[in-house]
C-alpha cells in the first residue's frame, strides 16, 4: 500500500479517536491532521490550509454577520412570536421546523437553508423557552435530508447526474431522487417528533460559543435597523433561491449582505467580527484538509475498492445495494457528501458494467447514503455551524444520529430496489 495512503488512513483515525474522545477540542483535533498532512507530505501547505476560503466558509462568516444582525436587533425574536402563535409546544416546532427546512433545502444550498433559519430558531428558543439544543440539530439533519427531494438539492445528486450522462446511460429527473428522499424526510421528522425526541441532548455538553447573542431588550433599537435586518435577510434569501438566473454564488450573495448591514452600522464592526466563531471555520477548514487528502491520495478509493472486491464475482444485488450503502455512509460522516459521490459514482458505474446492474440504480443508492451525515459534527457543514452555537459534543451527534441513520436506513433500503430495481 502507498505511503501516502498509510499516512492519511493513519490520520483518519487519529481523528475518528480524538473526534470521539475530546480530550482536546475539535477544531485543534482537525487542524492538527491538516498540520501533519502537510509536513508529512501528503498535502501542500496551499491544500492543507484551503478550507480557510473554501465558499462554504465563506457563506458561513457572511451568514454569522447576518445572523447577527437579525438576532442583536431584536428582529429574530419578532419572528420566533409570529411562529410561536401556530407552534405551541416544543414538538410541533421541531416538525414545522424540520419540514420547512427539509423543503427549502431541496431548491437551495444545505448550508445556506440552515444559515438562515439558525438565527431564527435560536431567537424562537428565547422567546419561547424551549431548548435550542432539541431543536437545532433536527433543524441540521432535515437540511440534509432535503437535499435528496430534487435534482439540484445537493451537489452530489449532480455529479451522479453527470457521471451518467458522460457514459451515455440516461439521466435522473428531476424528482427522482424525492421518491426516497420525501419519504425521508417525513419519517425522519416522525421519528424525532417522537420517540426520537429521547435521543437529542437535553443541555448544552460545554458552554455554548454565545453565537446569536443579544440584550432581551430590544425597544432601544432603532425601527430601521430592524426593517434593515430582515430586509437584508429576506433579500440573501432570494438571491440564493435565484443564484443560477443571478449569476451571483451563494457566499457572495451573503457577504453583500453582510457588508450592507456593516455599512450602515445595522450592525457595528467589532459586533461583526466578534460574530465569525473560528472554533466552526477551524474544524470545517481542517476536516476539509483530511477529505482532501482521501481523495488525492486515493484512500478512499482503495477503502472502497477493498470492500467491493470483497463480494465476489455473482453478488446478489441486494448485498451489493446493502455493502454500497453502508460504505457511502461510513464515508460521509468523515468527508463531504460531494466528495463521497465523487469517489463512490466511478466505482459503482464500473460495478454496474461488470455485474450487469441497471446504473441508475446503482448510482441512487450511493447518492442516499451519502447524504446520511447525521453522526458527527463534520458530516456536512451545517453539523459544523450549530456544533458550538448549541454547545454540542461529538457523542451528542453519534446518540442523535446513528437512530436516525438506521431509520433513512431502513426507509431507503426499502423503497430503492421498489423504485430503482437493479
Amino acid at each position: 500500500m502507498d505511503t501516502s495512503v498509510m499516512i492519511t488512513l493513519g490520520f483518519l483515525v487519529f481523528a475518528i479517536v480524538m473526534f470521539a474522545w475530546e480530550k482536546i477540542p475539535l477544531s485543534i483535533t482537525a487542524m492538527i491532521v491538516a498540520v501533519g498532512l502537510h509536513l508529512s507530505g501528503v498535502l501542500s501547505a496551499k491544500d492543507a490550509f484551503a478550507g480557510f476560503v473554501d465558499q462554504n466558509v465563506l457563506l458561513f462568516m457572511g451568514m454569522f454577520i447576518i445572523g447577527a444582525a437579525f438576532f442583536e436587533t431584536g428582529v429574530a425574536v419578532e419572528v420566533g412570536n409570529v411562529v410561536n402563535k401556530f407552534a405551541k409546544t416544543e414538538t410541533s416546532l421541531l416538525v414545522a421546523v424540520m419540514m420547512i427546512t427539509g423543503i427549502m433545502s431541496g431548491f437551495l444550498s444545505n448550508t445556506g437553508t440552515a444559515a438562515v433559519l439558525i438565527p431564527v430558531i435560536i431567537g424562537i428558543c428565547k422567546k419561547s423557552g424551549f431548548k435550542q439544543t432539541k431543536l437545532l440539530m433536527p433543524l441540521v439533519f432535515a437540511a440534509a435530508m432535503g437535499g435528496n427531494i430534487s435534482l439540484i438539492g445537493a451537489p452530489g445528486n449532480m455529479i451522479a447526474q453527470s457521471g451518467l450522462q458522460q457514459a451515455g446511460l440516461g439521466a435522473f429527473g428531476f424528482f427522482d431522487y424525492g421518491l426516497v428522499g420525501l419519504p425521508m424526510l417525513i419519517i425522519g421528522t416522525i421519528f424525532y417528533a417522537t420517540i426520537g425526541k429521547r435521543f437529542l441532548p437535553d443541555a448544552p455538553s460545554h458552554k455554548p460559543d454565545g453565537a446569536f447573542e443579544g440584550n432581551d431588550d430590544y425597544s432601544h433599537v432603532p425601527s430601521w435597523k430592524k426593517w434593515a435586518a430582515a430586509i437584508v435577510l429576506i433579500l440573501t434569501i432570494a438571491a440564493m433561491i435565484f443564484e443560477k438566473q443571478l449569476g451571483v454564488k451563494l457566499y457572495v450573495s451573503a457577504w453583500i449582505g453582510a457588508l450592507v448591514l456593516v455599512a450602515t452600522n445595522v450592525i457595528s464592526e467589532t459586533a461583526a467580527v466578534k460574530s465569525i466563531d473560528m472554533k466552526t471555520i477551524m474544524l470545517f477548514a481542517g476536516s476539509m484538509a483530511l477529505g482532501d487528502a482521501m481523495v488525492k491520495t486515493g484512500t478512499g478509493a482503495v477503502i472502497a475498492d477493498i470492500i467491493v472486491n470483497s463480494l465476489g464475482a455473482s453478488p446478489s444485488p441486494i448485498i451489493v445495494l446493502i455493502v454500497l450503502f453502508v460504505l457511502g455512509v461510513f464515508m460521509t460522516n468523515f468527508m463531504s457528501n460531494t466528495a463521497t459521490c465523487a469517489l463512490l459514482v466511478p466505482i459503482g458505474l464500473s460495478l454496474a458494467s461488470q455485474l450487469g446492474f441497471d446504473p441508475k440504480a446503482v448510482l441512487a443508492a450511493i447518492v442516499i447514503a451519502s447524504s446520511l451525515a447525521y453522526a458527527t459534527p463534520i458530516g456536512m457543514p451545517a453539523n459544523t455551524m450549530v456544533y458550538n452555537i448549541a454547545g454540542y459534543s461529538f457523542v451528542d451527534y453519534v446518540k442523535a444520529g446513528l437512530p436516525l441513520i438506521l431509520v433513512s436506513s431502513i426507509v431507503a433500503l426499502i423503497l430503492l430496489p421498489l423504485l430503482f430495481p437493479f
